[in-house]
């Protein structure tokens, strides 16, 4: 009766060590959950630049682009996108609904707000913005450039997604590093229509931000679809950082809605 109790108590023990090791091992793997929802290919960039999950851990992102006399300064909130940046002579914002624009001085705007306040920002946050909701993946022709074949992935949106869901990218990569390198683009803000007409943007450089790696410095370069020439402008980022923090609220309000755009 001893040696029955003793063996019957033995094999529960094992039992119940067996189920909290597999209870164990389903939280390992709930941690993964993030990434497992993307395709191999992407997955390996994103890890490259410093993963999706420890882009996904920030709250806001700011930074600075370079320009002759004041820079221009991007206070972004991450989750919802709501957006400030200030320019020399003008506030660009975008609350969450709406975007405004106030003039500081008598110099006019004379972009379209709608289109710009969040381009350079999705320009900036490559290849992380690449893992948004709404996004379809497919594969593209490699980019050949002195000697290096960069592989493809072509990226299109679901309808209803953001103010241009016809708009398409293609993200090359390095066949080694699996670091981004060039970014193809498509722009039909305006023409509310596809086309085949690619823009190309060569990101030449990275530096480590907060853990990850985000861009330091674009190229634009000619491009007819098929041969890359010389670069015809170039953007500079600094004083980059990212935090944990939640921005203030208050700082993407429409100072008055007169300044609303429609």
């Amino acid at each position: 009766m001893k040696k029955t109790l003793i063996i019957t108590l033995s094999l529960i023990a094992f039992l119940s060590c067996k189920e909290e090791k597999k209870q164990e091992n389903y939280k390992d793997a709930e941690l993964n959950v993030t990434t497992s929802v993307y395709p191999e290919s992407i997955t390996k960039i994103f890890d490259s630049h410093g993963s999706i999950d420890g882009w996904n851990g920030f709250e806001s992102l700011y930074y600075e682009i370079e320009k002759p006399s004041v820079n221009d300064t991007y206070n972004i909130a991450l989750k919802s996108r709501k957006s400030l940046i200030d320019y020399e002579h003008h506030q660009l914002g975008f609350d969450g609904e709406n975007v405004w624009l106030k003039n500081l001085d008598t110099v006019q705007y004379k972009s379209n707000p709608k289109f710009y306040y969040n381009l350079m920002f999705y320009f900036y946050a490559m290849p992380f913005v690449l893992g948004d909701d709404g996004i379809n993946y497919g594969q593209a022709e490699a980019l050949d450039f002195e000697g290096t074949s960069y592989p493809g992935i072509l990226i299109s949106y679901e309808d209803g997604v953001g103010e241009s869901p016809d708009d398409e990218y293609i993200l090359y990569y390095h066949p080694e590093t699996h670091k981004m390198e060039w970014l193809a683009y498509t722009v039909t803000f305006f023409s509310k229509q596809k086309t085949k007409k690619f823009s190309l943007i060569r990101y030449s450089e990275w530096e480590d931000v907060n853990g990850l790696l985000l861009p330091n410095k674009l190229q634009w370069h000619q491009f007819d679809g098929e041969n890359i020439g010389d670069i015809r402008n170039e953007v500079k980022f600094v004083n980059s950082r990212l935090t944990k923090d939640l921005p203030k609220d208050d700082m993407f309000t429409v100072p008055d809605s007169t300044m609303i755009v429609n």
